[in-house]
């Protein structure tokens, strides 16, 4: 049983630094101008060590995704857990999503441009993360709603679309931007001005 485990063990280990090779690489030179064993090369493996986990390039890629997301998705959960305001667990999840970003820039490219160039991963790959990812987004703010914290004259899905639009516009921006600023210090502004709105607010005298 142990020698099975340590068998499991490493290839969930290679498999992983094939990954994370892959990300480089595409964010590097671009998904469709990258080969197989340009990432191969990059893992320090063979091209055929690469097959043995991952069918062709495209799954490489929607690999990456599905791999990130699926530890984004257990661990904002556990950040979540012991907050109770559901402002507070907003303004977390924003910054979560950026510090995960801004940890990898790599793996930031690749999901901010490279992933958006795949047609197949854009219509069928990513929904079931994303469904999550929304799931989490949309429960937050039917608790705010519940205790009358956020306005629940708009749909709970439609505030976390336009969450998550605004978290991935100043994403995307940080890294074509190529600058040094702290992507994670714009999570509360975002979530500031998608609470309180932009008119300025006069003290009535």
């Amino acid at each position: 049983m142990e020698t099975l485990q340590r068998v499991e063990t490493t290839r969930a280990e290679r498999a992983l630094r094939i990954l994370k090779a892959a990300a480089k690489v595409f964010a590097r030179s671009g998904f469709f101008n990258s080969k197989v064993s340009d990432v191969a090369r990059e893992a320090g493996v063979a091209d055929g060590t690469v097959y043995l986990y991952f069918r062709s390039k495209d799954e490489l890629l929607s690999s990456i995704f599905t791999t990130a997301m699926d530890e984004f998705l257990i661990r904002v959960r556990d950040q979540l857990r012991d907050i109770d305001d559901p402002v507070e667990q907003l303004r977390r999840f924003a910054r979560y999503h950026f510090e995960c970003l801004e940890r990898d820039r790599d793996m930031a490219i690749v999901f901010q441009i490279e992933l958006r160039h795949s047609t197949k991963f854009m219509e069928q790959i990513s929904t079931a993360q994303l469904a999550d990812y929304f799931q989490i987004m949309c429960e937050i703010i039917e608790e705010g709603q519940r205790r009358h914290i956020l306005t629940s004259h708009l749909s709970p899905k439609f505030i976390a679309k336009v969450v998550f639009g605004a978290l991935d516009e100043m994403a995307t921006n940080w890294v074509i931007s190529h600058n040094n600023r702290t992507l994670t210090a714009a999570a509360d502004p975002i979530i500031d001005l998608l609470l309180n709105g932009m008119r300025e607010h006069h003290a009535i005298e």
